[in-house]
């Protein structure tokens, strides 16, 4: 290429250019959390107007038609609601399971002394929402404890992310290493506490695709094609098995290579030594269909960019769009079908397992979020990150209460009967709104509290461990980074 080209600005037709731009910008919308929460939010309330209107019978009619997924023996068959919930949610915990190898690999969980703060506090904000359930429903539906211990990743940030500068950039690592570890105990709990009986043949037949998986992984296996294939074997294989087939996404994402098939120490000089030979086979004269010279090495060289992404990161690339503003909506609407015409809406307020998960999100999440943290913190064990204060660890610890999507699908596993499920769907849409009101007036006031002593007062910002930070030099002037 010649040194007076400038490489950002390598197409000529404004069209494209105008395209890219456009391109770009709805990258940015679709890559906000916000949207996507909002995005989520509005197919509930949509469900819950439809399942209240004279849509619902037909509604319910099409979740229950009967589908089928595989091909011989190898298949299943379930309804539309089943697939939604086990087959598509599968999809999002694919994408779960990527984000979680990601931060294992270079994020947050790569380091456990550094994460082991925010994962402790996250089993606290599992256990205290289990207690205070089990204490309403000890003699009864005890087994819908699980139902409040799961905060929504998409919900909660995105809560999080309206609070703007209020919470600070250290405060969203901590509350989304926090989420993660949730993730991580929640998937761990739907496999052991509500799997069904196991079949034997169909849990090996399992595990002899999951050594293919990881045969194509050692095997240095970086097309995304054969893992996909692979994966919805598995996905058959353990939807027979008795195993929550939505494990198989997770199982999916640890197979993938995190690696690069391209060598990258490399690959600049041989990008180099492309780019002039793709000069000198140009030729400014003829059309570029007949160019068949320059267009193929172009495609080369296109392929090989394409692979420097690793695979798991180019599948997080074609996924994240889909399940964030597709499968999460379609659940949210599928799944908060409460129908409420006809039915004493006093009663299912005052049902146990209502009570349960209300209090065990709204309550439970903050007690043992904000309790585990301070007992360590005290005894010594870990600190705050700095800009993390203790009105933070309050403010992440109430908006934990958000447990939207995964609460949900765990009631589903959780009861049998109709009225169970229904009790437990409403306390949750209660106490995920409940829980970002609360975290949105807590985070303002406490800010707004702060911005008056700071006016009235010559105090530093809490910073750290929760002790005050000192006042600034006089004179304006900042201390040593």
């Amino acid at each position: 290429m010649p040194k007076n080209v400038n490489p950002g600005v390598i197409y000529e037709e404004p069209v494209v250019i105008k395209r890219i731009r456009r391109r770009g910008a709805l990258e940015e919308v679709t890559g906000s959390g916000t949207v996507a929460a909002a995005v989520m939010v509005v197919a509930a309330l949509l469900a819950l107007v439809v399942a209240n209107s004279p849509a619902y019978e037909a509604v319910e009619h099409f979740l229950v038609q009967p589908l089928s997924i595989g091909f011989g023996a190898f298949a299943a068959s379930l309804t539309v609601e089943a697939f939604v919930n086990d087959f598509l949610m599968a999809v999002f915990f694919l994408l779960v399971g990527i984000e979680l190898k990601y931060e294992m690999t270079v994020g947050q969980l790569r380091r456990p002394r550094q994460a082991a703060l925010p994962m402790l506090a996250a089993v606290g904000g599992v256990c205290a929402p289990a207690l205070i359930y089990l204490a309403f429903n000890m003699g009864g539906l005890a087994n819908g404890w699980a139902v409040p211990i799961a905060t929504d990743i998409a919900f909660a940030l995105g809560i999080a992310s309206l609070l703007g500068d209020k919470i600070s950039p250290a405060t969203k690592v901590f509350f989304q290493t926090l989420a993660i570890a949730d993730d991580i105990l929640a998937i761990v709990v739907i496999a052991v506490a509500y799997g069904q009986s196991p079949n034997i043949a169909w849990c090996a037949a399992a595990a002899i695709v999951v050594l293919v998986l990881w045969g194509l992984n050692r095997a240095k296996v970086y097309s995304l094609k054969p893992y996909l294939l692979v994966g919805i074997v598995l996905w058959v294989c353990m939807y027979n098995s008795g195993i929550h087939a939505t494990l198989a996404g997770v199982i999916l994402a640890f197979a993938l290579p995190s690696r690069s098939d391209v060598r990258l120490d490399e690959f600049g000089a041989w990008l180099g030594q492309k780019a002039q030979l793709l000069e000198d086979r140009y030729d400014e004269d003829a059309h570029i269909l007949g160019q068949h010279s320059f267009t193929e090495g172009a495609l080369r060289v296109e392929s090989v960019i394409h692979h420097v992404t690793p695979p798991l990161e180019r599948m997080e690339h074609y996924i994240s769009v889909p399940v964030n503003f597709l499968i999460l909506p379609i659940f949210a609407f599928v799944n908060a079908q409460v129908h409420l015409v006809g039915t004493d809406f006093l009663t299912i307020v005052s049902d146990p397992v209502t009570i349960g998960v209300y209090l065990g999100a709204v309550l439970g999440k903050p007690l043992g979020i904000f309790l585990v943290t301070f007992v360590l913190v005290k005894i010594g064990f870990a600190k705050l990150p700095e800009q993390m204060d203790w009105v933070q660890v309050g403010a992440i610890g109430i908006m934990g209460g958000l447990g939207f999507t995964m609460s949900i699908l765990i009631s589903g596993l959780a009861f049998d009967a109709a009225a169970e499920v229904m009790a437990a769907k409403c306390a949750i849409l209660m106490g995920s709104f409940t829980s970002a009101i609360l975290g949105i007036l807590f985070t303002n006031a406490a800010f707004a509290l702060r911005g008056k002593k700071g006016a009235g007062e010559d105090e530093g910002v809490s910073v750290g461990d929760g002790s005050p930070a000192p006042p600034a030099p006089a004179g304006g002037g900042q201390g040593p980074e």
